[in-house]
């Protein structure tokens, strides 16, 4: 059985996670983050009153993300970015699973761009960032992958694991997701809670903003 989604356990393995059919996720766990030495990840605070200030500011960031302005994107969702790690592939299936994994073996991605970020408010919470550029060798390709990835259950291509930025606990299962399509590229993009208790809508911009940023 192919998983819904992958998460980091506090040993920083990755784990598969799996759904039931509404959505909700079989096991809950733990989304404490561990930080590493010098990082700046914290783990406390409450909820941020980020709704109001995500809500303007999710226009202004995603023009931002647009023309490669990253630190002026996040700032624009009263966010700040702490920690990053970068990957570039030649092939995607075996950085994908499910559906998404197999539609790569029947036609192959030309290159897999993934970034994966750590980000924080003010008030001491943390948003783990995935995103994956995905140039496909055709627009026609690319709007046939795009069709399974945003489709709850078919699978994804993989988030880079949490534990290259200190972080444990993190699981990324599509709640908070964006995606977009520009000619033969397809770009993916999720957050997640790493630490603390970050605030829903923000999560959700962020990974809609994220969508937004060119391929490196």
């Amino acid at each position: 059985m192919e998983p819904d989604y992958w998460w980091t356990d506090s040993q920083g393995k990755r784990r598969p996670g799996y759904k039931k059919k509404g959505g909700a996720a079989i096991a809950a766990v733990a989304l404490g983050a561990a930080v590493a030495g010098g990082a700046g990840l914290t783990t406390g605070g409450g909820t941020a009153g980020g709704t109001a200030t995500s809500a303007h500011g999710k226009p202004a960031g995603k023009d931002a993300a647009r023309k490669g302005q990253r630190d002026q994107a996040w700032t624009r969702l009263g966010l700040r970015q702490l920690k990053q790690v970068a990957r570039a592939e030649l092939t995607c299936g075996a950085h994908s699973y499910g559906q998404v994994r197999q539609f790569f073996r029947k036609h192959p991605c030309r290159k897999l761009d993934r970034l994966l970020l750590a980000i924080g408010d003010a008030h001491g919470n943390t948003v783990v960032v995935s995103i994956a550029w995905v140039r496909m060798p055709s627009a026609g390709t690319a709007a046939d992958l795009k069709e399974p990835a945003d489709t709850d259950g078919t699978g994804n291509v993989e988030p880079l694991a949490a534990g290259a930025l200190g972080l444990a606990g993190v699981e990324f299962t599509g709640q908070y997701y964006g995606s977009r399509r520009s000619g033969s590229l397809v770009v993916i993009a999720e957050a997640a809670p790493g630490g603390g208790h970050p605030d829903p809508a923000t999560m959700d911009d962020a990974a809609e903003v994220a969508a937004e940023f060119p391929p490196p």
